[in-house]
Formats: structure tokens, C-alpha cells, sequence
């Protein structure tokens, strides 16, 4: 540590210096230095009434560059949420817009101060980048503090943002701040290793790539090669202008650190909650169609943290929008209206939960009390090697099917649907596996197809391809927390791997991600078993100005890094084995349909 705190000291001494002026119907305080515990000023930005009070605080703390607006640094995305929804842009000049942060015009006039806190490293914030690690959650918190006791504050804290800003809630909410009074984290990961950099043991290669496209692009101290704000006409990531070389070491080599630690070890546990230190009042928003990143998170928070005052809601479409949409905001104002500002407006009344049930053409409201729902019917769809198909009958005969190891595998499909079948909730997969190498990784892809074959895929969070569900394991880490695994969610431990002895057969139980889906009768249930990232077979996505890849299904959430999968072990043979006691399973989430219908139903009435 001591190398990289003089590594993060290479400057001129240069600093944005705090002003302050009233515009737009705020008071704004720009460059607002606090102070860490070990000497480093973070920079923040801070909107509030212009009228003298004590307010509560809504607070972001992240890399993103608190100065660069998003139509901007996110055009791509930017565009297409203000095209699609015009409640977004409504109401607000749209000049403090950054990414997956709060517009502070539609929070202020409700009697909140808004802060952004640039992170350490990042934008106008000096210092060695070194993303959740447990000095940045420290200064996560030292901010929190900060805030709590400042003059314009009535030291209740709230934290609000997505993804990263969701992310880093869950860590230092494990801290506990005593100013800290509630949360919201929209579409936020948790667990640093399950949810994010090695999904069931694969590496993600997404954290790396990101690295490059969101954050050494607004590393503090690229001057004039960043931009400046549209508002103040100041670099966003600081006066300074640093060397490539200096750049370089005051940040973490982020993509190596990653790819060092394979296993669920210190360095992972380090940046991932203790849950049941979490007992912060909290919304946590997850979205079906964020597999490769999010949801997990979201669900896995809600239902494990120690919290007694927690609600869930889960929702589709792009990541960013509905946080930005009157549909979420409204929710989120609600919701600290209640924690902060002390106001009786019936939020505690409300369902726990808040699903927005996804169909092959629309999204229809429905409250419940609990996740998983009580009301599910566990079913089991057996594979059945003769035919290739799913269903509730089981499969007796000893049979055997191979796949090329790192392939497109085999595909599994249910008969016509005879009626409408809502799937909401967890799903696992249960597989016998052996592999001509000493491990073997297993791609599972819950699809919907029409009667005739066609696929049905989604808007995801990213890719506007996406299919039903999604769920990853290395062969070689199947071992089980037999504590934490349920049926429908298996919990590996990740601790140390069990290589495949050359014809060995093992049993694998995959956990596959929430979701959310009514099929449509006459229509097809798949399940396909790969080994390599799922492809939609229809035309491209495209690409969106903050990613490196081509949209081909999975958005960005790719498994294809040659360290992490060489071909001499995962380029084999994978077989899969049926009959002689085993009898390989999907176990799906399936919602009755006069609970579904009459619940939705009643939501509608209440609209």
C-alpha cells in the first residue's frame, strides 16, 4: 500500500478549487473537498435549496467523473432513453445529467441535497484507483459521515444510484455509518466473485474491458485528453495533466488483479457484503434482463440481508432507463420521502415486493409479500437424450450425449404449452457430466421458442437480444455450501477446485438467474447446454459507445479469455449422462395461473 499511496502523489499540486453559485433553482457547491481519514481530499458536488434549511442527503459515491454529462460520455444510451421515454427529459434542463446518478432538478424541489462524490482516482478525486476495495468503502463511508454533519444537513444520509453506485451501497452499508439512514441500490451486484468476476468459476472478461471504456477515460489527471463540463466549462477529471506512466501507477492493473484470483479468496471477500451487517433500510430494483451482472445481487441482497425494512422490485428494458423514468424515480422518492424526510405517505403499507411480470409483448404489474414467491410449484422438466426433449416424465435408459467441449452443445425443448405459464423466480439445473480433459465449463440458456421454432428474445438490460435465463459452472467447482444451497438456488463454494478424472462422471447442479417470463400457450420451453456464451441466431445487436463488443446476446458479459479457458483443458469432449439413477433436471418456477391472474387482475383495479 505504501507504494501506491506515493504513486498517487505524482502531481503539481494543482486542485479545483470550491465556488459556489445559484442557478436552475439550486444552490451548488462545486469541488467541495472531504477530507479521508488518511490525509486525501475527495472532491464532491453538492445541490441544494437555495433556501437556508437543513435537508436530508442523497449521496452517490463512484468513478463515472461527477462532471461529465452523459449526453456525452453515453451518447448511445442517452439517445435512446430520451427518445423511447420523454418523462425523463420533462421537467429538467437536463444540464446536471450524469450517468446512473440522480438529476438533482427533479430531487432539490422536493427538499433534498444532492451529493456527488468523485472517487478516489477518478475524475476531480486524486489518489490510486483500486475499485471496491476496502479503502475505497472506507472512503465511501468517511463521505457518508462528512455529509451527516454538515450545516445544510439534517444528518440523515441516503445512498441512490446504478450499478456501481448500487454496488458499493451493499459494502459499505457493512460499516454500518451512523448517518447512514437508507438505501436504494437500482440494478446493483453484490457479491464480487458469484455476481460479477467469475460467474459459476468462469472469468468474466466485462470487468476488464470496462476498465479501459468507463474509467481510464476519466482517470483523474487526464486533463485536457477528457472533456469538460457543459455547465462550468472545468475539466471533469481535474486540473492536472498527468503522463501515461503516472496514470498508469496511480491505478490498480484491475483486469491481472482479477484474473490472479481464481478462487473465491480474501480478495473477493474483501469486496463483497457481510449480510448480515446490512440492516440499513433499503429498495434494491434488479432488472430481468440483466443476467451476466445485476440481478443476482439484487435478489440474493433482499432476501440475505439482516435489514428488517427491505423491499425488492424488479423490472425489464434497458439498464439505465427505468431508474430515470417517473415509473422509478416516483418509487424512489416515495421511499426516502418516508426514511429521511419522516413523511407518513403509506410506503411501509406497501407489498415487499414489486414485480413488473414480463410477457412476450408487455410488463404487467403485480405486488406480492415475499421471494421466492410461496405461491411457486417447483417443476421438474427432465432431458430426454432420444428425442431431445424436456418434460415431466423422466428418462430411464442409460444413454450419453457429447458436445464439443467449448461448442454451441445440444438444445432440450418442451411440447407446445397447451395454456399461458408464468416462470418467476430462481431456477437450477441438474447435469451428469464427465470430460475427455480434467475440466469442463457448462453455459445454460433458458429459452423461449414458438410453436414453429422461432426464438422469443428480450430487451435486456444491454443487448436487445436476450433470452429467458442464464446460468455458468466450471465443472471443476461444483463443491456446495450445503448451508446456503437450496433446490432452486445451489450455492457453490468456490474454495478449491476438483479437477475431472478422464471419464469421471460428476454431478453438477448449475444455478441459473431470477427471471421473470409468461410463455405463451403454444409455445416452447428450451434449454440449451453450451460451452461457450450463448449467440442469438438472428441479426446483431450492434454497439453502444461504451463497450468494446458487438451486442451478439450476452451484451458484454463474455467468457472467452484464453488464460482463463485454454483449449487443452476446455477444448475436449463433454458428455452428458441419462438413466442408471441419473436423471438430469431443469427445476423451473412456476407461478399457477389463477394466483397470477387474479393478483394481477387486482393490481390493474388499483391503478
Amino acid at each position: 500500500m505504501a507504494s501506491q499511496a506515493s504513486s498517487a502523489t505524482m502531481s503539481t499540486g494543482k486542485t479545483h478549487q470550491q465556488r459556489s453559485e445559484v442557478r436552475d433553482g439550486m444552490r451548488i457547491d462545486w469541488d467541495v473537498p472531504i477530507v479521508m481519514d488518511d490525509g486525501l481530499a475527495v472532491r464532491a458536488d453538492v445541490f441544494r435549496p437555495v433556501k437556508e434549511g437543513r435537508y436530508p442527503v442523497i449521496l452517490s459515491y463512484g468513478p463515472y467523473a461527477k462532471g461529465l454529462a452523459f449526453q456525452e460520455g453515453y451518447p448511445s444510451a442517452w439517445q435512446r432513453m430520451a427518445d423511447k421515454h420523454p418523462d425523463v427529459t420533462a421537467g429538467s434542463s437536463n444540464l446536471y445529467q450524469s450517468w446512473e446518478v440522480l438529476d438533482p432538478e427533479k430531487w432539490v424541489p422536493h427538499d433534498y441535497a444532492c451529493v456527488r462524490v468523485d472517487s478516489r482516482g477518478c475524475g476531480c478525486s486524486p489518489g490510486y484507483i483500486d475499485h471496491f476495495s476496502p479503502r475505497e468503502t472506507k472512503d465511501f463511508y468517511d463521505s457518508i459521515e462528512w455529509a451527516g454533519v454538515q450545516p445544510w444537513s439534517n444528518g440523515k444520509v441516503g445512498l441512490n444510484g446504478i450499478s456501481y453506485y448500487g454496488i458499493n451501497q451493499w459494502h459499505v452499508a457493512t460499516l454500518q455509518p451512523p448517518h447512514l439512514a437508507a438505501m436504494c441500490i437500482w440494478e446493483g451486484a453484490a457479491d464480487w466473485y458469484r455476481d460479477m468476476t467469475h460467474h459459476g468459476g468462469i472469468l468474466c472478461t466485462f470487468w476488464e474491458n470496462w476498465y479501459d471504456m468507463q474509467v481510464k477515460t476519466v482517470q483523474y489527471g487526464a486533463g485536457e485528453r477528457g472533456k469538460r463540463s457543459p455547465v462550468h466549462g472545468e475539466l471533469v477529471c481535474g486540473p492536472e495533466t498527468l503522463s501515461e506512466a503516472q496514470l498508469a501507477k496511480n491505478r490498480s492493473p484491475f483486469g491481472d488483479d482479477i484474473r490472479a484470483h481464481p478462487l473465491d479468496d480474501g480478495y473477493h471477500k474483501a469486496r463483497s457484503p457481510i449480510w448480515a451487517k446490512v440492516k440499513t433500510p433499503m429498495f434494491t430494483a434488479a432488472n430481468w434482463g440483466g443476467q451476466g451482472l445485476h440481478p443476482r445481487g439484487n435478489f440474493e441482497g433482499y432476501v440475505r440481508a439482516a435489514a428488517k425494512d427491505k423491499w425488492l422490485e424488479a423490472h425489464g428494458i434497458e439498464h439505465w432507463t427505468h431508474f430515470y423514468t417517473d415509473y422509478g424515480r416516483e418509487q424512489q422518492l416515495r421511499f426516502f420521502d418516508y426514511f429521511l424526510h419522516g413523511k407518513k405517505n403509506g410506503w411501509e403499507k406497501q407489498p415487499r415486493v414489486r414485480l413488473q411480470v414480463r410477457h412476450a409483448d408487455k410488463f404487467v404489474a403485480r405486488g406480492e409479500q415475499e421471494w421466492p414467491l410461496k405461491s411457486t410449484k417447483w417443476t421438474k422438466l427432465h432431458l430426454n437424450p432420444s428425442d431431445g426433449t424436456l418434460s415431466e416424465k423422466r428418462a430411464t435408459s442409460k444413454a450419453v450425449k457429447n458436445f464439443k467441449a467449448m461448442g454451441d452443445g445440444v438444445t432440450f425443448l418442451s411440447a407446445p404449452i397447451p395454456h399461458d405459464t408464468e416462470i418467476t423466480g430462481p431456477s437450477a439445473l441438474k447435469l451428469f457430466v464427465s470430460s475427455s480433459t480434467k475440466d469442463a465449463d457448462i453455459f445454460a440458456v433458458v429459452r423461449v421458442f414458438t410453436g414453429d421454432l422461432k426464438e422469443v428474445v428480450f430487451q435486456g438490460a444491454i443487448d436487445p437480444h436476450t433470452p429467458v435465463a442464464q446460468g455458468w459452472l466450471r465443472a471443476s467447482h461444483r463443491k456446495l455450501d450445503k448451508k446456503l444451497s437450496t433446490p432452486y438456488r445451489p450455492y457453490h463454494t468456490h474454495d478449491k477446485k476438483q479437477p475431472l478424472k478422464k471419464g469421471e462422471v460428476v454431478e453438477l447442479n448449475v444455478e441459473i438467474w431470477p427471471t421473470s417470463i409468461v410463455v405463451p400457450a403454444g409455445h416452447r420451453i428450451g434449454l440449451s447446454i453450451r460451452g461457450k456464451d450463448y449467440e442469438y441466431a438472428g441479426p446483431s445487436g450492434g454497439k453502444l459507445s461504451n463497450f468494446k463488443n458487438e451486442l451478439k446476446g450476452c451484451g458484454p458479459f463474455l467468457h472467452n479469455d484464453p488464460l482463463d479457458r485454454p483449449s487443452n483443458i476446455f477444448g475436449g469432449v463433454t458428455s452428458l449422462h441419462f438413466g442408471g439413477g441419473r436423471a438430469p433436471y431443469l427445476l423451473l418456477p412456476v407461478i399457477p395461473s389463477s394466483r397470477s391472474a387474479t393478483k394481477s387482475r387486482a393490481r390493474e383495479r388499483k391503478r
